[in-house]
């Protein structure tokens, strides 16, 4: 029986999932970057260099279980069950039209499975059809345009599943250009032997492919922190629709006893709770103080006629923060340098980073200031190079989702 569930941030890292930068982040043009939320193009070998650098320190170094999202979907779509589910999702009539939907189908139904999840993460152009396919389809559009998008954000990990103490929810994101990487996720934990014994509770999102209207949720917004507790941003990305649904689900399975919201500015720079704050020991966080003074703690309990207890804290987020894990100081590392400097920082994920275990966390090495400054609060930093990955506005806590992580707390 395998074994699954988040605890708390900091507590030693077990299981993991990743994705190795592949063939859609060579589909990256300059012309076509913003569609696909990417400010700027990627150098898509030195990104898998550097994506393999920070996996080996995972497996190496502290013998976590890094499991590859396109490893894990190869083995769902080897099965007819697994591949059905999928393409049913994938090849409808509103996404690739009634011909695309019989016919494509019918192609990608006899791939095999290595090829077939290249093209679900990495795109199909025109031009990668098989000919009888290919020269009807030239005649509406060009030989470069996608049948398929290629999915270069499946890099951010974190974001379409989150596991919150021993379930997970299925992420509707904000932008459609990310909703397929949710689907992935659920066909992996439906159909992939690792998950399956004994089974995932999924709190909430299931079905990925619903309409789920105004209630979008990321997972960097997410952070499972320990005694019940769970942090949530509402920022870019994530709603307060799904906040309090995802509240509830929570409650109704005693999985929680307290979902503490981050209200936040809707802004690029800041576009997750963890872009600005993340734990780096069990009473240690990194912040950007700008963004972070200026967030409104709210806090969700559940109520006795089964809804909601909606509470606005008149206290700044560190202070709640602080009350509800019961320290008496929670320690705080601000993004360091000048206001030039922390800015630039941030921007590179200075405050993105991810802990293996308490007091360790890797960050990009590029961080000199925020990283110096960790190292003087009794932080092991183990730097890794992000010239390229960082490209996407995400650091280490973006590109992994963590499967199994210790508790912190009794």
């Amino acid at each position: 029986m395998t074994e699954h569930g988040v605890y708390s941030e900091v507590g030693k890292l077990r299981k993991v999932i990743v994705h190795r930068p592949g063939q859609e982040m060579r589909r990256l043009t300059p012309s076509n970057a913003h569609d696909l939320l990417f400010e700027d193009v990627i150098w898509a070998r030195k990104a898998r260099e550097e994506h393999d650098a920070f996996v080996d320190i995972l497996r190496g170094d502290f013998d976590v279980h890094v499991m590859h999202i396109h490893d894990l979907l190869a083995d769902v779509v080897a099965t007819p069950a697994g591949r059905s589910y999928v393409l049913d999702r994938k090849l409808t009539p509103n996404e690739v039209g009634i011909n695309g939907s019989l016919i494509l189908r019918e192609w990608m139904d006899e791939l095999d499975a290595p090829t077939l999840v290249q093209y679900l993460i990495g795109g199909i152009t025109v031009d990668e059809l098989p000919s009888d396919l290919r020269n009807p389809a030239r005649k509406a559009w060009e030989s470069n345009d996608f049948v398929l998008p290629p999915l270069p954000n499946q890099l951010f990990a974190r974001d379409s599943s989150s596991w919150i103490y021993n379930g997970v929810t299925l992420n509707p994101m904000f932008w459609p250009a990310r909703r397929d990487e949710t689907l992935h996720l659920a066909a992996i934990y439906k159909f992939h032997p690792e998950f399956t014994d004994p089974g995932v509770t999924v709190w909430w999102g299931d079905p990925p492919d619903a309409g789920y209207g105004n209630a979008m949720l990321e997972g960097g917004d997410v952070m499972p922190i320990g005694k019940g507790v769970v942090l949530i941003g509402m920022g870019e990305r994530t709603t307060y629709q799904a906040v309090g649904q995802v509240a509830k689900a929570l409650f109704d399975n005693e999985a929680a006893t307290r979902v503490i919201a981050a209200k936040m500015p809707a802004d690029r720079a800041s576009m997750h709770l963890d872009t600005v704050f993340t734990f780096c020991d069990v009473d240690l966080v990194t912040v950007y103080e700008p963004v972070v003074d200026t967030i409104r703690p709210i806090s969700y309990y559940p109520a006795d006629d089964g809804g909601l207890s909606v509470t606005m804290e008149t206290t700044g987020w560190l202070d709640v923060v602080e009350d509800a894990l019961g320290l008496d100081d929670l320690r705080v590392v601000p993004t360091a340098g000048d206001v030039f400097e922390a800015a630039r920082e941030q921007w590179d994920d200075g405050n993105n980073v991810v802990a293996l275990e308490p007091g360790v966390v890797v960050a990009y090495n590029r961080n000199e200031w925020t990283n110096a400054r960790l190292r003087a609060a009794g932080v092991t930093v183990i730097e890794i190079e992000g010239s390229e990955l960082g490209r996407g506005r995400g650091g280490g806590h973006c590109m992994t989702c963590p499967v199994l992580r210790d508790a912190v707390y009794d």
